[in-house]
């Protein structure tokens, strides 16, 4: 595969607690050597890495690629194309596909296509029930056999609790996490956004804090019982967090959680056309509203999206997962109740959560570690999320201080469901290696 050598970026690793000035040699698709200077070996191509960030290839864990089934939002090809853009080397691709992933057969499918077609790493997760019912487990046994990393029901919470202690019983013989979408189907009864002003003052049906908390408290207790690894997906509300913070001072490191770039960046205002951050929309008329902001678990308030950010400040939160939900423009060009929950993130992750360190709420090295180790030592994966010498070259370039306006319909994504399509951001990928190859870079990127 030759050389590349990256010259001259800030080089920020938190599994090796790095952050200098340096160049990074990468020699047949590993990485050979970080030294404060490297002269370019013969036959080299060169990154002029001035003023840019490098560090490790970002990690999602929670991503939908459609496909099977669901072409027409998006494919493994146009997903994997989008997660490259954004950063992101690996990315973990959830189960409610058509049909859902809850046999051998759909994960070696989804599997045999990522080696064909993706464009970064693709690792399958398995559905907890058979087709995500939540009647009947699935073959968990088999799904751990054929590479998935964990188990997940989806959009679907696994609201029978005899279900779901069976899940962590089942599951920790492979030593897998069941991912559970946290939402208690009797109090979410029909709602599309947050239960608030805005929802009151919408007319819409809202969705209260306590539907995601009263899941998460049932669910620490049957992880309690069981010993089974659980991990609270998309974690949104402040008592939710304030449940896991208690369950980790217990000692139950069974227990794991992430957030999203929405949850940390927005509120259930931008339904209204608004967002928090350097670049405000001008409200929409008070009967009117966004339906890309429509999303599960709902965009919550201020005070929880703050409470967001400390939860990941005090490891509470474990790491950043995107919940990249793509869809087509039919499944939003509708009233709000009838509209799809989800929004396009890949593209925009990286520039959202730069809004976080730009306004000093985090750190950067934070903000990596959020995206790299943190998920890498969820997966139990240590040649991931690093760059320690010998490990496959996953890297991602960063401009942390470039500013672009995000253009729906220049994403990779078939999915142009964003609601902060025209919001100036502040931190943009500028390229993407997947095992020392670049799978994606911008125009203005020096290469020799």
């Amino acid at each position: 595969m030759g050389q590349l050598l990256i010259k001259g970026g800030r080089i920020v690793d938190p599994s090796q607690g790095m952050d200098q000035i340096g160049d990074l040699l990468v020699k047949d698709g590993v990485v050979h050597g970080i030294e404060n200077h490297i002269d370019p070996p013969d036959s080299c191509q060169v990154i002029d890495a001035s003023g840019l960030v490098v560090s490790p290839g970002f990690i999602d864990l929670h991503c939908h690629l459609r496909e099977p089934g669901f072409e027409d939002k998006e494919t493994i090809a146009t997903g994997t194309a989008a997660a490259a853009k954004g950063g992101f080397t690996t990315v973990c691709a959830m189960p409610n596909t058509n049909p859902t992933m809850d046999t051998w057969a759909t994960v070696e499918y989804v599997m045999r296509k990522a080696r064909d077609e993706a464009s970064v790493r693709v690792l399958p997760i398995g559905c907890v029930t058979k087709g995500s019912l939540g009647k009947e487990l699935a073959e968990m046994g088999e799904l751990a056999d054929a590479g998935v990393i964990g188990f997940s029901d989806d959009g679907h919470p696994v609201a029978n609790p005899n279900i779901m202690r069976q899940a962590l019983s089942y599951s920790s013989a492979q030593g897998l996490p069941i991912i559970n979408h946290c939402e208690e189907p009797d109090l979410f009864d029909g709602g599309a956004m947050n239960e608030s002003w805005v929802s009151n003052r919408l007319g819409i049906k809202g969705i209260p804090n306590s539907a995601e908390d009263v899941m998460v408290s049932r669910d620490i207790s049957l992880a309690e019982l069981t010993g089974g690894r659980y991990h609270v997906a998309h974690m949104s509300t402040t008592g939710a967090l304030d449940l896991v913070r208690r369950a980790k001072e217990r000692g139950m490191d069974n227990v794991t959680s992430e957030v999203t770039p929405h949850h940390l960046t927005l509120t259930d205002e931008t339904v209204l056309g608004q967002h928090h951050g350097d670049t405000a929309f001008e409200p929409l008329n008070a009967s009117a509203y966004d339906t890309y902001a429509k999303v599960n678990p709902p965009l919550r308030v201020e005070a929880d999206r703050l409470a967001m950010i400390q939860g990941l400040k005090e490891g509470t939160i474990d790491f950043i997962a995107t919940d990249h939900a793509p869809h087509n423009r039919t499944d939003k060009m509708c009233t709000f109740q009838q509209a799809a929950f989800g929004i396009s993130v890949l593209e925009t992750a990286l520039g959202q959560l730069m809004s976080l360190v730009h306004q000093e709420h985090i750190d950067l090295p934070l903000l990596i570690e959020k995206l790299t180790s943190g998920p890498a030592k969820f997966l139990g994966k240590a040649d991931m999320g690093t760059l320690r010498v010998g490990v496959p070259a996953d890297i991602t370039i960063v401009d942390p201080d470039a500013e672009w306006v995000v253009d729906a319909d220049s994403f990779l994504s078939k999915g142009k469901n964003t609601p902060i399509d025209g919001a100036t951001l502040k931190g943009q990928v500028v390229a993407t290696l997947v095992g020392g190859e670049i799978k994606y870079q911008t125009d203005n990127l020096v290469v020799k």
